[in-house]
């Protein structure tokens, strides 16, 4: 009777199935072993998050069975199982009872919230849930696990979880009839928690979008609007970046906040943070690229002062002499890298032929 029902139930259902029996499984395990835990839920969360191969592409992409069709790819046309799993649930949603309950007794586990996010973000939203205690604990555990998947993210400098963040962006943060399904707290810390990695995911062009969709916050009247909100959150996260390459390219995309009307106390906060990256040594200890990817995003958010700036900084270069050999030999670099570009942008213009 059993292979019966397994041979008439579409492939790519019972693919699915026999994944979710599995993660079932290892939880199971996990909870099982004490010593072993946080090794079983860490390579649980890593397999989660691997991309799906061809092989399991074609069982899992169908267009003729309503499982997961072509255009509901990942980012990018990178499909990871986590966003299979997390379309599964909304479908199948007696499937995940038992996976929730088991990562409800492992919950103060090192990668459950991980796990939860990744196969859990869409039923959150989706599910019809009618228990408020159990609703705001999910939430609080999305944004917790969101927080974790993310850094997890930074430090490898990747963008695995892209297609999280970009459901949390698009599908909840921006359509209010799915944001208000969560607590007013909730709200506020997803917010907080995209505010601080827009930049990263590349999705600076939904910026006003975002902040025209801030929630209520009660202390708005001492910290401002949704714009203050939002740069307090990249200033705080900025300080916390280690990696340089991700440090860098906030900083490239940390212009675009150029116009934008903050409150003194705000904008001071932001010049602050950026002067901190410019000037080697403690506390932020920046590398060059870093400082002067910081001195031209200072010079393009508050260019008055801007030469004043940098006339103060010259000055207190030059109390430190061991520093100018390394600098004279920088600027002399420099030089010549621009000579040679600017000869080779002159030989290419006048290597163009000329139109009749």
């Amino acid at each position: 009777m059993q292979q019966q029902e397994a041979s008439s139930r579409p492939r790519s259902s019972a693919y699915l199935n026999a994944l979710s029996q599995e993660i079932e499984k290892r939880l199971q395990r996990a909870l099982a072993s004490s010593y072993q835990r946080r090794n079983l839920l860490q390579e649980l969360f890593a397999d989660t998050a691997l991309e799906v191969d061809d092989r399991a592409k074609d069982i899992i992409v169908s267009r003729e069975e309503d499982v997961m069709s072509p255009a509901e790819y990942g980012i990018n046309g990178r499909l990871c199982f986590y966003d299979v799993l997390a379309e599964y649930y909304v479908r199948v949603p007696e499937s995940e009872k038992p996976i929730l309950d088991l990562i409800v007794q492992l919950w103060s586990q090192s990668f459950s919230s991980h796990i939860f996010a990744l196969l859990f973000h869409k039923c959150l939203f989706e599910v019809q849930l009618d228990n408020a205690d159990v609703l705001l604990r999910y939430s609080s555990a999305l944004v917790q696990g969101a927080t974790n998947v993310f850094w997890s993210d930074i430090q490898p400098n990747t963008r695995r979880f892209r297609s999280l963040f970009r459901y949390l962006l698009d599908e909840v943060a921006l359509e209010p009839t799915r944001l208000y399904k969560i607590p007013v707290q909730a709200q506020r810390d997803l917010y907080l928690l995209l505010s601080r990695f827009t930049f990263f995911y590349n999705s600076v062009e939904k910026l006003e979008s975002f902040l025209k969709h801030c929630p209520a916050f009660p202390n708005a009247f001492q910290v401002g609007g949704p714009a203050d909100i939002l740069v307090i959150e990249l200033t705080d996260q900025l300080q916390k970046l280690k990696v340089e390459p991700v440090l860098l390219y906030y900083l490239s995309q940390i212009k675009v906040l150029q116009g934008m009307e903050l409150r003194m106390a705000t904008s001071t906060r932001l010049k602050t943070c950026l002067y901190s990256f410019t000037s080697p040594g403690g506390p932020m200890y920046p590398t060059r690229a870093v400082r002067h990817a910081a001195w031209d995003a200072l010079d393009v958010l508050f260019p008055v002062g801007r030469y004043p700036r940098h006339l103060i900084s010259l000055s207190f270069r030059l109390l430190y002499p061991w520093y100018w050999p390394s600098s004279c030999w920088n600027f002399i670099a420099s030089c010549i890298k621009s000579l040679f570009d600017v000869d080779l942008f002159s030989l290419g213009k006048l290597r163009e032929p000329k139109r009749p």
